[in-house]
């Protein structure tokens, strides 16, 4: 039999899709599963994105799109980036893309070559490391302490970086920690990233919009305009719209390196759904109360979680600027068995047996880069919420 390509054993499946298959599997044989694993916003998309989606399609707009985006999208985001960041881009400085990680793809594609190094802060969401690894190069974790906030400090990302380093990726608000930095603490990056030009920075702010408690989200290439030639902004409306199956990402960028990403999305994908693209500039331009509505809830949400895994024995849960997740430690309860027999030794075994015990499903820790942790997606209604901490907390108590 002919045999798959090498590279595939460099890519792995991620966590967060293991555990929800999984509790997908104990849901179709009849158990009460609670899925918090998924970072899915529970709210439906826009009407007004959706009915501009179904008028592109009545109107014709399904032939093949450009293949860096329709002019209509691009100038939404044109927009979108001058109104909320005051950062003028260009249209051929602006590329579309399926989803905000077909963008990180495309760019670690048009860039990275084998042995090549991304800087990557741990915790970190997953796909960062997998791809990379995909396309040949080595991930570099820089561990971000939850003394710190799970923030980069200056000083871990300057010895982080080596002649061989490519990029340094910025995912703020985090996944899965729901940390976010200050204007403050970006400026004191910025300043170890003017050492180092040979440095791209990718700012993935794909949930800049969901922060709390009057924190004030900024993006690098506000905070240092002198580094914008070497800034690849990330963003999209999955996350603040509640469009995840739109799949529509966006970025803007250095012109020569976005002229590179389209030339791969060209090969990958020739181009991202026309209908999609209609809906998401319908999402950029119209009201844009339903974000703030939104950010709200889960503000309510978060606070509400936190709370919840701070009264449980052997669990300290800290609480987050942005996102919709928290990442409780979970240190307390390990050395403990459950009442079915199954040791705790690590997060993973927290999780596996949380879900075959008491049936909420999670993520570990570990699989991104931090143990013992979890990562619990509060993106979920508030009943379903409150039902998975009061089994948590039974689950915890039960341990000995």
């Amino acid at each position: 039999m002919p045999k798959l390509a090498e590279r595939l054993g460099r890519a792995k499946t991620a966590a967060t899709v293991a555990m929800t298959v999984r509790a997908r599997e104990l849901r179709a044989v009849g158990h009460d599963v609670i899925m918090l694993t998924i970072g899915e916003p529970d709210f439906d998309s826009p009407r007004h994105a959706i009915d501009a989606g179904y008028q592109a399609a009545l109107a014709g707009q399904t032939k093949y799109p450009p293949q860096d985006g329709t002019r209509a999208l691009k100038e939404a985001v044109q927009r979108k980036f001058l109104r909320d960041r005051n950062l003028d881009y260009a249209l051929d400085e602006i590329m579309v893309s399926n989803g905000g990680k077909q963008a990180i793809y495309n760019a670690f594609m048009a860039t990275l070559n084998d042995g090549d190094e991304v800087v990557i802060p741990a915790p970190y969401w997953a796909a960062y490391g997998l791809m990379a690894k995909l396309v040949g190069a080595d991930p570099v974790y820089v561990t971000c302490p939850q003394n710190n906030g799970f923030k980069l400090r200056p000083e871990d990302l300057e010895a982080a970086i080596t002649p061989r380093s490519k990029w340094l990726i910025l995912n703020l608000p985090n996944n899965p920690t729901g940390a976010a930095m200050t204007r403050a603490e970006l400026e004191a990056v910025a300043d170890v990233l003017r050492r180092h030009p040979h440095l791209w920075i990718m700012a993935d702010d794909m949930y800049e919009h969901l922060v709390y408690d009057g924190f004030a989200f900024n993006t690098l290439a506000q905070v240092a305009p002198d580094l914008r030639d070497r800034i690849l902004t990330v963003c999209g409306v999955s996350k603040s719209y509640a469009m995840t199956g739109w799949r529509i990402g966006f970025c803007a960028g250095p012109r020569e390196l976005i002229r590179g990403m389209v030339n791969v999305q060209g090969h990958v994908a020739a181009g991202v759904s026309s209908v999609g693209q209609a809906a998401a500039a319908a999402a950029l331009d119209g009201p844009q109360e339903i974000v703030a509505e939104m950010a709200a809830i889960y503000k309510s949400r978060r606070d509400m979680v936190v709370d919840a895994l701070n009264q449980v024995p052997g669990i300290a849960c800290h609480k987050p600027e942005g996102a919709f997740y928290v990442f409780p430690n979970i240190a307390g309860c390990l050395g403990k068995t459950t009442p079915k027999g199954k040791r705790i030794d690590s997060d993973v075994d927290f999780a596996e047996a949380l879900l075959d015990e008491a049936y909420v499903a999670l993520v570990p820790g570990s699989a991104f880069g931090m143990s013992p942790y979890l990562r619990i997606s509060y993106a979920t209604d508030d009943v379903s919420l409150t039902r998975a901490m009061s089994r948590i907390a039974g689950f915890a108590a039960a341990l000995s």
